[in-house]
């Protein structure tokens, strides 16, 4: 999913400490992981810019 929505520029994509990996933190229910999984969207429709500025404003 990160070639097709650049994840690494959305506002809910986070480095996970514990387990030393980035991923995203939105909550899908069901029916959303599952074409999440499948892959048959085009691009993330969660996909909120955050550029420095914003998530630093965020995590305050």
């Amino acid at each position: 999913m990160a070639k097709k929505s650049s994840c690494e520029y959305c506002m809910y994509y986070h480095y996970n400490e514990d387990y030393e990996y980035y991923e995203c933190g939105i909550n899908l229910d069901e029916d959303e992981m599952m074409r999440f999984l499948s892959e048959s969207h085009q691009s993330c429709p969660h996909f909120k810019y955050g550029d420095d500025y914003s998530i630093v404003k965020k995590q305050m």
